[in-house]
């Protein structure tokens, strides 16, 4: 219409950016409570979970121009979003700081060293998402064990307590993500009884717009050769993917595609799937308390008896006995 500022911000914008200032406003308040590891000996201090013991998944958010964290460590998932303005934060991996710029989001893992650092007079504000450890393995392993690389990267703190790994992207502010994020933040702080089911269904599609992001950004950095790009395919689809649908996907004849694969890795499909279905398997059973059903279904297998006579053939040997989650 004519008159309207096309720069005024909508009703649902309003009410995020209400969110985000009360977010910022309870930062403070929040159960601060670093502490040595209690379990690893090590003098790091360790954050506890932040909020409600009962949430699974909260939002905090800092808005202000000087913040300057003791370096700690956290015991759940978290994923801080660069919502306005530019920060850094501190790597234990690296031992430096890397910058988050206004669009930019980092992903650490539980007992990853991390501290926020900002001073200056441009104010910034950081939003995060924090999932506690055994919701995040209940809800989110599924769509993640798609991709071996990122798979890796969520369990390893279950087998390496300090891994100090760390995922950062530059999301564009087309990215369906910010609208999410504001859909969370409002959400998150209206708060009633279906908070909790609506947040971990939003966090879900994040990661998923959060994974296809990471292989964008992979695959503009190093462009792969035919044989990795074959390789990744049958890693990310393992866990239905036939000869026929990989073809279809290349515009390959089943029968090429076939000769292909044997030629440039000197195995054939079903030996580069079985390979592909192992390593995560092993992952799985190495990392996690998932059940062996819930594990032959996250590969693809029908049941949990194929499941387990393909990795002793493979293995050589039988793995560990569990029930049904």
């Amino acid at each position: 219409m004519a008159g309207e500022d096309p720069h005024e911000m909508t009703k649902d914008e309003k009410a995020a950016e209400a969110a985000l200032a009360e977010l910022s406003r309870r930062f403070p308040t929040l159960r601060w409570d670093f502490r040595p590891d209690p379990v690893g000996g090590r003098t790091e201090l360790i954050s506890q979970w932040l909020g409600d013991p009962e949430e699974e998944v909260m939002l905090c958010a800092f808005t202000g121009d000087h913040i300057d964290e003791r370096f700690h460590r956290q015991d759940f998932f978290f994923i801080n979003f660069a919502y306005h303005g530019t920060y850094e934060a501190l790597s234990a991996r690296y031992s430096n700081r890397v910058t988050l710029e206004e669009g930019d989001c980092y992903i650490g893992q539980p007992y990853s060293g991390y501290a926020m650092k900002k001073s200056g007079p441009d104010p910034v504000s950081i939003v995060g998402i924090l999932i506690q450890k055994e919701a995040f393995l209940r809800e989110y392993l599924a769509p993640i064990s798609e991709d071996p690389v990122l798979l890796r990267f969520f369990l390893e703190p279950m087998k390496n307590r300090y891994a100090d790994e760390f995922i950062k992207l530059s999301l564009p502010r087309c990215s369906p993500i910010w609208n999410l994020l504001r859909i969370m933040m409002t959400e998150y702080v209206g708060g009633n009884l279906c908070s909790q089911k609506i947040l971990k269904s939003l966090t879900l599609t994040i990661l998923l717009y959060i994974i296809r992001s990471y292989h964008e950004e992979q695959e503009k950095a190093v462009k792969p050769t035919l044989t990795e790009s074959l390789l990744q395919y049958i890693a990310l689809h393992s866990d239905s993917l036939t000869l026929q649908s990989m073809a279809d996907h290349f515009g390959y004849h089943p029968v090429y595609l076939s000769r292909l694969l044997v030629k440039l890795t000197e195995k054939t499909f079903s030996e580069l799937l079985l390979d592909s279905r192992m390593r995560k398997a092993k992952l799985f059973l190495e990392n996690t308390p998932l059940s062996n059903e819930k594990i032959a279904e996250l590969l693809g297998y029908k049941n949990a008896s194929n499941f387990y006579r393909a990795y002793k053939s493979y293995y050589g040997t039988t793995f560990r006995v569990t029930k049904a989650a």
